[in-house]
């Protein structure tokens, strides 16, 4: 597959015309495949791989994608996956399954070495389901991560000790929690760091399933960013982003 930049060389050399340089971009950037299409160009663009979402897509879809994928750039990242997906990935040499983060990776992912770090911390055992996906998301992406689990509120001290050991040595947090969301604000209040919110489907009765965990996140008095319920992926992808930024600034100083 050539580059964009070797496609404009091309144009500009008198090799190919503006249709051809046109058809080139175009097919470099979409690869179609029946019944849905993978974006190769993402992270040239904005700085994030395109991950194949397997929730939703049939085995075979899942398949022919991550195949797909991998013969065009050598590797491939599965977020959601079943245990019959599993199953169906095994095929490949090297594939590594983070079983906690629900995430597989085949083959080698080129990852940058950001001089940043993304902590990870959760109220509750039920959150660390989805705090895995947003961990493992930011360590593909290059960051490092120090992570804190089950800390929760009820008992406000356990805190005190995840903050201290992370205090001066992390960029951003990530804070996952279900039930009324409470740690999430607790956090934004105490870190001089971006904390993003990251609401979790734990939780009964009056706005269960992570809704009122997402409603005290967006109502919190505190500087706080949230994502959507159980949107782990997107925590770590955020974080990520900021990570580049601080890594770069970082570099430049």
């Amino acid at each position: 597959m050539h580059s964009i930049r070797d496609v404009l060389e091309s144009y500009r050399a008198g090799k190919i015309s503006a249709g051809e340089a046109e058809a080139q971009i175009r097919s470099s950037e979409l690869l179609e495949l029946d019944g849905f299409c993978i974006d190769l160009n993402r992270e040239r663009r904005t700085g994030i791989p395109e991950f194949i979402l397997a929730e939703g897509k049939t085995l075979d879809q899942i398949e022919r994608g991550v195949d797909a994928v991998k013969k065009r750039k050598g590797w491939a990242v599965i977020t959601r996956v079943s245990e019959d997906a599993v199953k169906i990935l095994k095929k490949h040499d090297g594939m590594k399954c983070f079983p906690e983060a629900r995430l597989c990776v085949v083959g080698e992912v080129p990852k940058a070495k950001l001089d940043a770090t993304v902590g990870v911390i959760t109220a509750g055992t039920s959150d660390i389901q989805v705090a895995e996906e947003a961990r493992i998301v930011c360590e593909l992406m290059g960051c490092k991560t120090m992570k804190s689990y089950d800390v929760g509120v009820a008992g406000i001290h356990r805190l005190f000790k995840p903050l201290g050991d992370m205090a001066g040595k992390v960029d951003v947090y990530i804070v996952a929690a279900g039930r009324e969301g409470a740690l999430a604000g607790v956090v934004a209040g105490l870190v001089g760091a971006p904390v993003i919110g990251l609401p979790v489907s734990t939780g009964y009765g009056f706005r269960g399933k992570g809704e009122a965990a997402l409603s005290s996140m967006l109502q919190s008095c505190t500087p706080l960013l949230a994502v959507n319920i159980d949107a782990g992926f997107v925590a770590g992808v955020a974080a990520s982003q900021i990570c580049q930024k601080i890594s770069g600034r970082k570099n430049k100083d």
